[in-house]
């Protein structure tokens, strides 16, 4: 009975379901965080009658015919990249991309990653670098007497020091563009990596067209929303507690013709 197998995928394609919810859900603090959504896609099916088959000799056709499907399976998960809310901070290291945009990030792999978690800081040497200590590009050196860190919208960072109160320029932050950013390659800790699919970065300072401005003082919450999640979750476990019941049903059937006697 086919239904048994129909049904075991539809179990396995919600259980894909809530591992992503969960995530989301895990994630609900984490900055910059990007929730993810699962998609399905139906199985080839068995045809048993061909749409638009002859049925008589005088040319008569079959208007719809029989096609049985067999189940379901993952079609993609998804990265939704929409703009989560800015939290006020006050720490003078902490950014908000607030637009399109990533921060570059040289990993000690020399490979650049890409993340929108702007909640940085400075090395002993003064280079700023992200939480894991991983050095930003450009690469930006404080001096060690400032007093104060200005970084403007559009990336320019100033010091001022000791004896001299005009500010001055110690480098300017960019930021990268994709193509198709949901096509980056997550890594784990905020950061991605440029794969075929989200296509080469463009890059430019930030406010220019088609970048995001830089909000000191500021972090990107996660855009996940709790009651869609909750939802979705609800939704997922009635399909998947609907699914078990076709495999009970199935079951029984089959039992009822074990007992048929000759």
């Amino acid at each position: 009975m086919n239904a048994l197998r129909t049904a075991a995928t539809g179990m396995s394609a919600q259980q894909l379901n809530v591992e992503v919810i969960s995530n989301n859900i895990a994630n609900m603090n984490t900055v910059a965080f990007k929730r993810q959504r699962a998609e399905f896609q139906d199985l080839l099916y068995q045809t048993l009658e061909q749409p638009g088959a002859q049925s008589s000799d005088q040319g008569t056709i079959v208007p719809t015919g029989v096609q049985v499907g067999a189940g379901v399976k993952a079609g993609s998960v998804y990265r939704i990249g929409t703009q989560g809310s800015l939290t006020r901070t006050d720490n003078q290291y902490d950014l908000a991309i607030n637009g399109k945009g990533y921060f570059q990030v040289l990993l000690p792999t020399g490979e650049t990653a890409y993340t929108r978690a702007g909640n940085l800081g400075v090395n002993d040497q003064g280079q700023l670098v992200t939480q894991d200590g991983y050095q930003i590009q450009p690469a930006v050196s404080i001096p060690q007497d400032a007093t104060n860190v200005t970084i403007s919208k559009s990336g320019q960072v100033q010091v001022t020091q000791p004896g001299n109160p005009t500010p001055s320029i110690v480098g300017t932050l960019e930021l990268a563009n994709f193509m198709n950013e949901a096509g980056l390659s997550a890594q784990g800790s905020n950061l991605f990596l440029e794969t075929g699919a989200s296509g080469a970065p463009t890059t430019s300072t930030p406010g220019t067209a088609g970048f995001g401005m830089l909000e000191q003082g500021y972090t990107e919450a996660s855009n996940v929303d709790s009651v869609t999640e909750i939802t979705a979750l609800i939704v997922a476990q009635r399909a998947y507690e609907m699914n078990s019941k076709v495999i009970s049903t199935a079951d029984s059937m089959l039992g009822v013709a074990n007992q048929v006697k000759s």
